[in-house]
């Protein structure tokens, strides 16, 4: 007999630069001409081929069960069409194999911003009510084959979360 699974809300919060910091960077515009500074997004793309492209996602919801890592390098999510989107977070503490249940943490991020993931942040989406909605996505080119450790709450802790 099979053991009945959990579901744990997240409470989703609006991303701000500050709130976001354990798990990444929250970009917002910035004037042209501005130099280089701690608001721009600091990335690591030498372990490979960078590979900038527009993913299409379709009826995804806010709930999910798998998390998911890259440790070789960082990765930019962001919308098109100035849609907003939910992503669940933990942060990377990269000398354990498994995310730290009790600091999972969910954000909206509005349609006029993209997100950096530090290196080794665990995260569950892009997720949202739209039908559909295109997302550019900047990361390596072989990092869905050979940097993609994801961790399954349901086989781990009969476990699902939503977001709310």
């Amino acid at each position: 007999m099979s053991t009945p699974k959990t579901v744990q809300q997240l409470q989703v919060e609006w991303v701000t630069s500050e709130n976001f910091r354990r798990y990444g960077q929250a970009i917002f515009a910035s004037l042209d001409g501005k130099t280089y500074d701690g608001e721009d997004a600091r990335l690591n793309l030498q372990n490979g081929i960078p590979r900038f492209y527009i993913m299409r996602l379709e009826n995804i919801g806010r709930k999910f069960h798998k998390i998911t890592r890259h440790m070789q390098c960082t990765q930019c999510l962001g919308s098109l069409e100035g849609k907003d989107w939910l992503i669940a977070v933990c942060p990377p503490h990269n000398d354990v194999n498994e995310p730290a249940l009790a600091e999972i943490a969910a954000f909206r991020i509005p349609g006029n911003c993209f997100i950096k993931l530090h290196e080794g942040t665990w995260h569950a989406g892009p997720h949202f009510d739209h039908e559909a909605v295109d997302f550019y996505n900047l990361e390596l080119a072989d990092t869905n084959r050979v940097d993609h450790f994801t961790h399954d709450f349901l086989n781990s802790h009969q476990l699902e979360f939503e977001m709310v």
